[in-house]
């Protein structure tokens, strides 16, 4: 059978850019930053959220990725107001009730602050209130609902001051920076498809004769770091 090479780009999404590649109102979208044609996004990532944004032209993943009903884990890192009791992790594990319904169970914990020091500043930086400090969550959730990590946030009273999308199932951003994005390699896609229920494919990921670029053309990372 001959292969088919499919693409397979995951991109840091900056804050403020729309999960499109067209926009009538000038608005920064997808096309600002990857210049690969036929390739579609995964999901959404609002446009105040940033992080992982998988873009493919693999149909049958895009939609098992996209459907609630495989549960795929999405890991967010969410920077809060106040700082999270142990009774507020608890609630975000069993599930809230938001105004879409009541959230199925997620994983949550307080981040300490050294797992977050690597992390871009984001521009622009979202305003501190001095007289409130703020922390860092990791949540993993399955749902896809509208704004959900932020809306489970607030349910336990822990107002949501930034959202990044870290991690799909096992794939992560490690170092790629905001605009910039990069191939998946053959082993990362095959892994994907896997978690998702997709059946074994003779086709293979494609493959770009020069690393990853960013927008203007400058190489970008392409392996993530062990």
């Amino acid at each position: 059978m001959t292969n088919v090479f499919m693409r397979y780009v995951l991109l840091n999404k900056p804050f403020e850019v729309l999960t499109q590649f067209t926009d009538e109102q000038g608005r920064a979208t997808l096309k600002d930053f990857v210049a690969v044609p036929n390739v579609y996004p995964v999901g959404r990532l609002d446009f105040d959220s940033e992080g992982l944004l998988l873009l493919t032209d693999d149909k049958q993943l895009q939609h098992r990725l996209s459907d609630p009903r495989y549960k795929v884990p999405k890991t967010y890192w969410a920077q809060v107001e106040g700082r999270p009791t142990e009774a507020a992790l608890q609630q975000l594990r069993e599930g809230v009730q938001i105004k879409e319904g009541f959230t199925l169970p997620a994983e949550a914990r307080q981040l300490p602050e050294q797992e977050t020091t690597d992390l871009w500043p984001r521009n622009p930086p979202i305003r501190y209130r001095a007289s409130i400090p703020t922390s860092w969550l990791e949540i993993t959730i399955s749902q896809g609902m509208n704004r959900q990590v932020r809306k489970m946030c607030a349910a336990v009273g822990l107002p949501c001051l930034r959202l990044v999308r870290q991690a799909l199932g096992d794939l992560r951003l490690y170092d790629l920076q905001p605009g910039t994005w990069r191939e998946l390699t053959d082993e990362e896609a095959q892994a994907l498809r896997g978690l998702a229920g997709v059946g074994s494919r003779a086709s293979q990921s494609y493959r770009r004769p020069v690393p990853a670029s960013t927008p203007h053309g400058r190489p970008g990372p392409r392996h993530p770091r062990p």
